[in-house]
């Protein structure tokens, strides 16, 4: 009877003498017991949990958790596309200067000016879409939650977050 997950003769858990199949409330970390969240916590939700975030070392060239590897691949990918969309239309019309200033049937702008005043800013706001929805599934593989925060009072009694009191 050292630790929580040690049950008594009867097959009661040492936390308040719940039955085997209760959920612990180490996570679910003992032998047969499901996580606190039912049991549908991922892999990588318990493991990001479990991971010391202040103490990692953070370098962009080698992330040291699985979130930073996962979130830094996002990033590397939009900023791939990124370039391709500004600087593909520019680097097109020098390589190929013919059919890029070449004026479009339809709208008789040159086609390089088309790309440059019309792609990069369409494809700047698609990929802010895309990054906020690859943001927001890698949140959920991961287990984090934005709650929102409420306001607790006004005045002095509000803490600031240096330990002070709000002035």
């Amino acid at each position: 009877m050292t630790d929580d997950s040690s049950r008594s003769s009867d097959g009661a858990v040492t936390d308040g003498g719940r039955a085997a199949d209760d959920a612990a409330t180490d996570g679910g970390r003992a032998a047969d017991d499901a996580a606190t969240d039912g049991g549908v916590a991922a892999t990588a939700a318990q493991e990001h949990s479990d991971t010391d975030y202040l103490g990692a070392e953070v370098n962009i060239l080698n992330p040291s958790t699985p979130y930073m590897r996962d979130h830094l691949r996002i990033v590397w990918t939009g900023f791939a596309a990124w370039v391709l969309a500004v600087w593909g239309p520019v680097t097109l019309t020098r390589l190929a200067p013919g059919p890029m200033t070449s004026q479009m049937p339809i709208l008789q702008f040159p086609l390089h000016y088309f790309l440059v005043a019309f792609g990069a800013p369409t494809s700047a706001l698609i990929l802010a879409f895309w990054y906020s929805r690859k943001r927001d599934a890698l949140d959920e593989k991961y287990g984090i939650e934005h709650a929102t925060v409420t306001e607790t009072g006004s005045g002095a009694d509000v803490a600031a977050t240096d330990g002070g009191t709000d002035e």
